[in-house]
C-alpha cells in the first residue's frame, strides 16, 4: 500500500520501504549515515526529519514545473519536519543562478559541482527525487516529475 507524503511525515514509524525489485537497479537503498555528499551537506544531521533530495539542472524542463510544487510542499510540511534540498548538477554556476532567478526556491540548494552526490545515488534522470524517512532510510525514489494527488494528500 502506497502512503502519501503527509502520511510519511505524520506517522514516521509506519511508512513502507520500497522493495528492491521496484527500484531501478541503479538506485539502491542507502541510509543517511552512509551518504558522504561532502562537508557542506551532512544528511545524518537531518535524522528525525523527512528529507527530499531533488536533483535538478537548469536545462531540465520538468524541473521548471517541479520547483513551484516543491515550494508548496515546503510551505505545507516544513513545520512538521520536512526538509527539501535541491541538488544542482549544472556545470556552469551562471546557468543555475539564472534558473533560480526564474524559479526561486523556498528550500535549501546544494551545488554538487563534482557530481559526488549524484554518483552516490546513481542519478539516472532529471529530475530525480529521493525521499529519506525520519529513520534515515530511503523511503521512495522517483524519476521525472508529475504531480499525483496521492502524493499531495
Amino acid at each position: 500500500m502506497k502512503k502519501s507524503l503527509s502520511a510519511v511525515i505524520r506517522r514516521p514509524r509506519r511508512h513502507v520501504r520500497l522493495a528492491a525489485s521496484l527500484a531501478l537497479a541503479a538506485c539502491g537503498f542507502i541510509t543517511a549515515a552512509s551518504a558522504d555528499p561532502g562537508p557542506d551537506l551532512d544528511l545524518a544531521s537531518y535524522e528525525g526529519k523527512v528529507v527530499i533530495l531533488d536533483f535538478w539542472a537548469s536545462w531540465c524542463v520538468p524541473c521548471r514545473r517541479s520547483f513551484p510544487w516543491l515550494n508548496e510542499m515546503h510551505g505545507k510540511y516544513a513545520d512538521q519536519g520536512l526538509v527539501i534540498i535541491g541538488v544542482n548538477l549544472d556545470n556552469d554556476a551562471d546557468d543555475a543562478a539564472e534558473f533560480l532567478e526564474q524559479y526561486p526556491p523556498d528550500f535549501r540548494i546544494h551545488y554538487d559541482t563534482e557530481k559526488e552526490l549524484a554518483r552516490h545515488f546513481e542519478v539516472a534522470a532529471m529530475p530525480s527525487s529521493y525521499v529519506i524517512g525520519r529513520d534515515g532510510e530511503l523511503f521512495k525514489q522517483h524519476l521525472g516529475f508529475k504531480v499525483k494527488l496521492s502524493l499531495i494528500h
